[in-house]
């Protein structure tokens, strides 16, 4: 049985989309064929206690490829008699590959998400990605729109193999109840569009904001459900008072992981209409919201960023549109409230869709086969 060493910064209980796919794969993993080293966060005693391998943290909140990182991944590899190793992030933890090849590594996987695609495309980031790709066996990818990055930038130096995140097919489910999230918020027996994310520009919630009017003008009672924390809040309320929507678009703030089928469930649309940033360094990598919404049976309006075109089946799950137009967003959503048979069958092809390609088991089926080829 291959047992692997995981290096990774990002690590449950803290809470993120990164830390959310390491896990997840490190569930799927047999008994006794994983130890973690991982950096520490609050509450992180209590989590690692209930784990069914063991976890070293190091006391800080950054895991480095520093002197005592490296010296910590080599002496665990070789107390546990590792003969794999996955970084969770490879950059730039990837660096200490050559050290635990030392240690009896033979077989080395690093994961890219979406922020490597920036990685890249700056000159000295570039060198530095193309440094930890020579030394990994295997570099991941979750989209189709990262490979394209990657691949071209890092000239050969590693196998590029597609590891994209999965979805809890049982969590998220069409048979999630959202009613006690309408009735905590007031949504009330209108239909509800729901945005699962952070508030950061890329995300697109101004956009929905934006176009909100003309979604209410369409459908009065309709309400817009903005769910998740962050920097953009405060100009998103500002935007909604300008706009007099504060009857119908409601910030339900960050949301527990446990408790967001339920969200999803509450909504008849799901759409975030993502865009690219910043010359491209600021991009979608996939969009797992999108693929959760789908789960549940929710059709979705996604925008064109990156590799959340790869998340829709476009016309058949939902629809992929132009971001930076507010009128269009707002007239696609509008769409499919006014038409709810359109909308429930974008819904069930969106389940089935999922079940079939983006399920955590065939994404563990994946994981596995790159762990164990050496």
């Amino acid at each position: 049985m291959t047992r692997t060493l995981v290096v990774t910064n990002d690590f449950p209980p803290r809470q993120g989309g990164i830390q959310t796919f390491v896990a997840a794969l490190l569930e799927r993993r047999p008994a006794g064929s994983v130890v973690v080293l991982a950096s520490d966060s609050p509450g992180s005693a209590e989590y690692d206690a209930a784990l069914p391998y063991p976890v070293l943290r190091r006391p800080t909140g950054m895991l480095l490829p520093t002197r005592a990182t490296t010296g910590a991944a080599v002496d665990l590899a070789r107390r546990h008699g590792c003969d794999s190793a996955f970084f969770g992030a490879a950059a730039p933890l990837g660096l200490i590959a050559p050290a635990l090849r030392s240690a009896g590594v033979r077989h080395v996987v690093g994961a890219t998400h979406g922020h490597e695609t920036g990685w890249v495309a700056l000159p000295l980031s570039r060198q530095l990605m193309q440094r930890i790709a020579g030394g990994l066996d295997v570099l991941t990818y979750i989209s189709q729109y990262t490979h394209e990055r990657l691949a071209p930038a890092l000239g050969g130096r590693t196998r590029l193999a597609q590891l994209s995140p999965g979805v809890d097919v049982d969590r998220f489910t069409p048979q999630a109840d959202g009613a006690a999230v309408r009735r905590a918020y007031g949504l009330g027996e209108g239909p509800v569009v729901v945005c699962v994310s952070r508030l950061v520009a890329r995300k697109g919630q101004d956009v929905l904001v934006a176009g909100w009017p003309n979604v209410v003008a369409r459908h009065p009672e309709a309400r817009l459900l903005l769910v998740g924390g962050g920097p953009g809040e405060a100009s998103l309320r500002r935007a909604v008072t300008a706009r007099r929507l504060d009857g119908s678009v409601v910030f339900a703030g960050p949301v527990a992981p446990a408790d967001l089928p339920a969200f999803y469930a509450a909504g008849d649309v799901f759409a975030m209409p993502c865009r690219t940033r910043r010359g491209g360094l600021d991009v979608e990598g996939l969009g797992m919201v999108f693929l959760e919404a789908a789960a549940c049976g929710v059709p979705v309006v996604a925008g064109t960023s990156g590799g959340a075109p790869e998340a829709v089946l476009d016309g058949i799950t939902g629809h992929v549109v132009d971001p930076r137009s507010p009128a269009v967003v707002a007239d696609t959503i509008a769409g499919l409230l006014a038409d709810p048979g359109r909308a429930h069958a974008m819904g069930k092809a969106g389940r089935s869709w999922v079940e079939e390609r983006w399920s955590w088991t065939t994404i563990a089926g994946t994981f596995a086969s790159l762990l164990e080829q050496h």
